[in-house]
């Protein structure tokens, strides 16, 4: 996984601040191939609990964690109980890497 241990921590902690200590945060797409250039970061934020504006918690973990990684484009997927689970929701999940 392209990630170092800084970064991996500052987004667990953006996550953290933003939807609580229940969230799993993780990450797929071409940041986990370790062979791989460049790209955007693709989060899989999975809560507990139904989320009431789900568009805007995606922006705001998405802006803040762009922020700590220098600009790097992120693009941020949510599972919660009250959200339609989608096919990429299934290849987040099966691929990911958890942080």
């Amino acid at each position: 996984m392209r990630l170092s241990p800084p970064q991996i921590e500052a987004i667990r902690l953006v996550v953290r601040q933003i939807v609580g200590e229940n969230a799993r945060v993780r990450v797929f797409g071409s940041r986990i191939d370790d062979l791989a250039r460049g790209g955007d970061l693709d989060l899989m934020i999975e809560l507990v609990d139904p989320v009431a504006n789900p568009a805007l918690v995606a922006a705001q973990i998405g802006a803040r964690v762009s922020r700590v990684l220098d600009g790097r484009k992120v693009d941020v997927l949510l599972g919660a109980p009250n959200l339609r689970r989608l096919p990429i929701h299934e290849v987040a999940a099966r691929e990911g890497i958890l942080l």
